[in-house]
């Protein structure tokens, strides 16, 4: 959430920030409802200070041996009124909770102006689009010729926005995963970790899904309130929550490969054919967790990070900044990687590495000792795919394509597939 000391001392400057990715933060309503606070805060202040000051009466009437019962009554009424007052004060803070919660990250500066991402600036390509000298088909063609993906198969069993993948590429998704593992946590100094797939709201709470993107999460029905994860950020950056880091651990640096599960309430209608947006699909993902000062250092080494999977697979890609309306709202700066896919004649995004600052870190208080002050201060989060698997294995089944519908399997990838070269036309 905002520095909450910010949101009172400087609402104005919160608004103007907010304003750039179209959100518009009522002031007045926000200054009401801290002054409610305040006075609700004095009033329970007040009277917990005369509550304290009787009962030191009542043991001095005590102590002198005089009738101390009209004193006790007063005292319980005193009791009362700090309950209330306690009450009253709990309502108003909720009430700013919720509204704090409700609000976005604010925007590091160096984010371009724009509402969508119309306005988002490449700032560098890599690799060259393949030319072929026949006409590209779509992963779908390419998929369903190999014998390998199986969407009606998948709608038979849970409805669109499934497949099923068999053979040769189940297994070349396998190897996507085990070769982006091995990297990160071989190269890249990353430490591999096993997640629950199935987290609590609270945890998506910390991580800026809940409450306002409920309808884009799966929840299980039952008598515990659990969710299918969106993605592995959630429980990984949740691994400091409610903890204080010691300042030599950082930064921390954590992949996994995860199932990530999406409703795409949002999407409707959009990349309703293959892979591209699915409610089933799997991504290794990094987080990093590191000293505010470092941050931006870090989110350029998570980006490169990113950057180097798709060029040991040999896959062109650009990286864009994302503009202030396109830009998520736990992030205050994000750049993607989108990789070019023949079969639309264009760059689709593969991997999205977000700077939360404080932002996820106050919502769940996870915070690191700053060896200067001696005291706990919010740590700052990114994560960041490196890659998405689905969209890996999409990109590589459409740039490695041949003209005989076979599919010549990435160099990096052949220890994975027992040595195999090519994945030949199911016959």
């Amino acid at each position: 959430m905002i520095d909450p000391k910010l949101l009172r001392a400087a609402p104005a400057e919160v608004a103007r920030n907010l304003a750039r990715r179209g959100v518009k933060l009522d002031v007045q309503a926000w200054q009401a409802l801290e002054e409610r606070r305040r006075l609700a805060q004095l009033e329970a202040d007040r009277l917990r200070a005369e509550r304290n000051q009787h009962a030191r009466l009542v043991g001095q009437a005590k102590g002198r041996g005089e009738d101390i019962a009209p004193l006790l009554a007063q005292g319980e009424s005193l009791a009362r009124a700090v309950e209330e007052a306690d009450q009253t004060l709990g309502a108003v803070q909720n009430a700013q909770s919720a509204w704090q919660l409700g609000l976005p990250n604010l925007l590091h500066e160096s984010v371009p102006d724009g509402l969508d991402e119309s306005a988002n600036v490449e700032l560098r390509r890599w690799g060259e689009p393949v030319k072929f000298d026949f006409a590209a088909r779509d992963h779908v063609a390419v998929g369903e010729g190999l014998g390998g993906l199986d969407f009606e198969a998948a709608g038979r069993i849970a409805g669109a926005r499934f497949v099923v993948m068999r053979g040769a590429l189940a297994r070349l998704q396998r190897a996507l995963g085990q070769f982006m593992l091995d990297l990160h946590t071989g190269e890249h100094g990353y430490t591999e970790v096993y997640v629950p797939y199935l987290v609590a709201a609270a945890t998506l709470q910390g991580t800026g899904q809940l409450p306002k993107f409920e309808q884009d999460l799966f929840a299980l029905r039952g008598e515990q309130q659990l969710y299918l994860i969106p993605t592995a950020e959630v429980p990984v950056t949740n691994l400091v929550r409610e903890q204080i880091c010691a300042a030599e651990v950082l930064p921390l640096k954590y992949v996994a490969h995860t199932p990530c599960f999406r409703s795409e309430a949002g999407a409707a209608g959009r990349d309703t054919r293959g892979m591209i947006r699915q409610h089933q699909f799997e991504k290794v993902e990094l987080v990093q967790m590191v000293r505010p000062a470092d941050s931006y250092r870090a989110l350029d080494e998570l980006v490169g990070h990113a950057e180097t999977v798709l060029r040991r697979l040999v896959l062109p890609y650009r990286v864009l900044a994302l503009c202030a309306g396109d830009v998520g709202p736990s992030s205050a700066r994000t750049l993607d990687l989108e990789v070019w896919l023949p079969s639309q004649g264009k760059y689709r995004e593969i991997s999205s590495c977000s700077n939360c600052e404080a932002f996820q870190a106050r919502r769940m208080q996870a915070r690191w000792r700053n060896p200067d002050s001696g005291k706990p201060e919010p740590l700052h989060t990114l994560n960041g795919s490196g890659v998405a698997v689905g969209r890996a294995l999409v990109a590589v089944l459409e740039n490695y394509q041949n003209a005989d519908g076979s599919v010549t399997v990435p160099d990096v990838l052949r220890p994975y597939m027992g040595g195999l070269q090519r994945i030949a036309v199911k016959s």
